[in-house]
């Protein structure tokens, strides 16, 4: 059941899974979870203090940002929340949304729900009905009373975005330098200053202490994020801030295609594809010439510290973001970096893209993310051509490719991609 705005529950778990929720279709923007760590004064105590897409992460490892799952109904994104390991002087923790291309009023079914993330069952729910022109939500937050915590349902919105909701908070924001004036016309040149009478000579002070240099500012927090079109299908991972560290490579999935006699409902169409496996793949070259393959076929999974700097976490089969199929480039590595295609094949489940509806995800662990989704597939391709990452004198360029390749009769997806962008591998069949 939901709760009224302004009522408040126990916790009692130790770590909860925050859920935002809210329904997708034409016309609605998309929206991004965010959490605040707030001191007794209702302000962070840094900038540190904010979890968010482009700051996953909160220093204490008390609170991370898990990303987004889509299914046939909506969109959730998350938060974890280790309540054991909040540090003794935050009080409250803000949970909050912004939205990203519209307003509020245009989301539907906008929730949040707190879950026992041990057990997944359901500790507090608040929907949100009266969202009209605001761009940015708190739905909620928890807060310490007397030793325990509790959820309170907030309900509060903002005009003014992601921006206005962090300021708001006191974290200061990275904005666009505005561009100093340059005269039209020389300023007059000044008088000169009178000549002085020699002044008496007096005995020279001591000398003042050396005074320490002020520390230097924290860099403000980036708002920004990064979308790949046809248009501007390219982006600098060095302009972004994107140069060291972990970059992780997410690509999720739902089915789009409805078919008749199952009522039009996309969630039915789901159950066609329950088998559906696509593998998140990687060829790598790097600076010394050596080539090869991250992919699940084989086992063929990298390594994140030695070569070839690339980690296929895993082999998912839902397409969530929280868990995904997901690589890990190291971004402190960059140097030994030539170039890198990044490719999707069709393992099992589907004979084509065409009934898939993909976004592709890189967020460096320090930047901006950048994201793009894939086009409408319209040729029997079992094989997808993601991204290209081009070392750029140590800078590495993230090229939006999104190209579907069908394979020729007995060529495996991978030797097709090898073909297409000229590896010259050798390559023998393989399983997982």
């Amino acid at each position: 059941m939901t709760m009224p705005k302004g009522s408040n529950v126990p916790v009692p778990a130790p770590a909860v899974r925050v859920e935002f929720g809210w329904g997708s279709g034409p016309g609605v923007p998309d929206a991004d979870a965010s959490a605040l760590l707030l001191s007794p004064s209702g302000k962070v105590r840094s900038d540190a203090d904010f979890v968010f897409y482009n700051q996953p992460e909160h220093s204490s490892g008390a609170v991370r940002h898990e990303g987004k799952q889509r299914s046939g109904d909506g969109v959730s994104d998350a938060l974890t929340v280790d309540l054991a390991r909040v540090e003794p002087d935050i009080e409250t923790v803000v949970l909050a949304a912004s939205a990203d291309g519209g307003t509020f009023g245009q989301v539907p079914g906008l929730r949040i729900r707190v879950l026992d993330a041990s057990s997944g069952a359901e500790l507090a729910r608040y929907d949100s009905a009266d969202a009209t022109v605001e761009t940015a939500f708190v739905l909620g937050e928890l807060y310490r009373r007397q030793g325990a915590w509790k959820f309170r349902a907030v309900g509060q919105g903002y005009g003014s975005g992601l921006e206005g909701l962090a300021k708001d908070y006191g974290i200061t924001v990275d904005e666009p330098q505005q561009a100093t004036p340059t005269p039209t016309s020389p300023a007059p040149a000044a008088a000169p200053a009178p000549t002085p009478s020699p002044a008496p000579v007096a005995s020279p002070a001591p000398a003042a202490p050396p005074v320490a240099p002020a520390p230097a500012a924290a860099a403000p927090v980036r708002l920004t994020k990064v979308t790949l079109t046809k248009e501007a299908p390219s982006v600098s991972l060095t302009k972004q801030g994107g140069t060291s560290g972990g970059m992780r490579v997410n690509l999720n999935w739902e089915v789009r295609k409805q078919f008749k006699g199952w009522g039009a409902k996309l969630g039915r169409a789901v159950a066609m594809h329950a088998d559906l496996d696509l593998d998140l793949c990687a060829l790598y070259e790097l600076a010394d010439g050596r080539k090869g393959v991250v992919q699940a076929l084989g086992n063929a999974f990298g390594a994140l510290n030695q070569p070839p700097y690339i980690l296929l976490d895993g082999d998912d089969r839902t397409g969530a973001v929280a868990t995904g199929e997901n690589l890990t480039i190291n971004l402190d590595h960059i140097s030994d970096f030539r170039r890198i295609v990044i490719f999707v094949t069709i393992y099992a489940g589907a004979r084509s893209f065409a009934d898939l509806n993909a976004t592709v995800t890189l967020q460096p662990q320090h930047g901006a993310p950048v994201d793009f989704s894939l086009d409408e597939c319209t040729v029997p391709s079992t094989v997808c051509a993601l991204a290209l990452l081009t070392n750029n004198g140590g800078d590495l360029v993230v090229q939006r490719e999104a190209r579907y390749l069908v394979p020729e009769r007995g060529v495996s997806p991978q030797r097709t991609m090898d073909q297409t962008y000229g590896w010259g591998m050798n390559w023998t069949p393989g399983r997982k």
